[in-house]
C-alpha cells in the first residue's frame, strides 16, 4: 500500500497526471485539419517578407511574457531548438484571461501566422519577428477559429475551460531546472 501511495504521489508531484481526456479542437485551415507546423513557421519567419500571412499550429514552451495592453496578452513561445526559434502569441482577453500563463508552461496554439519583422502601419514589429494571433473562437464566418492550450487548459472558446492530456515530444520543450 505504501508503495502504491508513493507512486501516486510521485506522479502528482511530477505534474504528469492528466485531469481528463478531452482533446484540443482541430486546428482548421481552409476547411482542412492542420497538423502542428513549427518547422514551416520557422521557415516563414526566416524566408518571407514582412506581413506575410498564413495559418499556424504550434506547440512549445512559454519563454517570456510581454507587457500587454488591457485587451490582449502577449507571450513568447519557443518552437524550435535554436535561440531565435520563437514566436509571439497574441491572445484577446475578451475570451477570458489566461490565468495559468507562466514561463515554462507547455503551449499548443492555433491561429493566424504573420511575419512581423518591420513596422506595418501603426503596428510595431514583434520582438520575435513573427506572431500568431486570432487564437480564439472566430467572431465571423469569414475566419477560421483558433485557440490556446496552456498546461492542458483550453482558452479562447466561449464554452469555457476544458482539460485534456498533452505531452510535448521534444526534449528542448522541457523547462530548464
Amino acid at each position: 500500500m505504501k508503495r502504491i501511495l508513493a507512486s501516486v504521489m510521485g506522479l502528482v508531484l511530477s505534474g504528469s497526471i492528466a485531469f481528463a481526456t478531452e482533446a484540443a479542437p482541430d486546428c482548421i485551415a481552409n476547411g482542412q485539419v492542420l497538423p502542428v507546423n513549427n518547422e514551416q513557421i520557422l521557415l516563414w519567419k526566416k524566408q518571407t517578407k514582412n506581413q506575410y500571412k498564413n495559418r499556424g499550429h504550434i506547440y512549445g514552451v512559454v519563454t517570456n511574457i510581454y507587457p500587454g495592453k488591457k485587451s490582449h496578452q502577449h507571450f513568447q513561445v519557443k518552437i524550435g531548438e535554436g535561440p531565435r526559434d520563437t514566436i509571439e502569441v497574441i491572445y484577446n482577453v475578451s475570451f477570458r484571461e489566461i490565468d495559468n500563463l507562466r514561463v515554462g508552461a507547455a503551449v499548443e496554439s492555433c491561429g493566424d501566422y504573420i511575419t512581423s519583422n518591420a513596422k506595418a502601419g501603426h503596428y510595431k514589429p514583434s520582438p520575435d519577428g513573427a506572431i500568431l494571433h486570432w487564437v480564439h473562437q472566430s467572431t465571423n464566418n469569414r475566419h477560421d477559429s483558433g485557440y490556446v492550450v496552456v498546461d492542458g487548459v483550453l482558452h479562447g472558446m466561449p464554452y469555457g475551460r476544458e482539460f485534456y492530456q498533452w505531452e510535448p515530444d521534444f526534449d528542448y520543450l522541457a523547462p530548464a531546472m
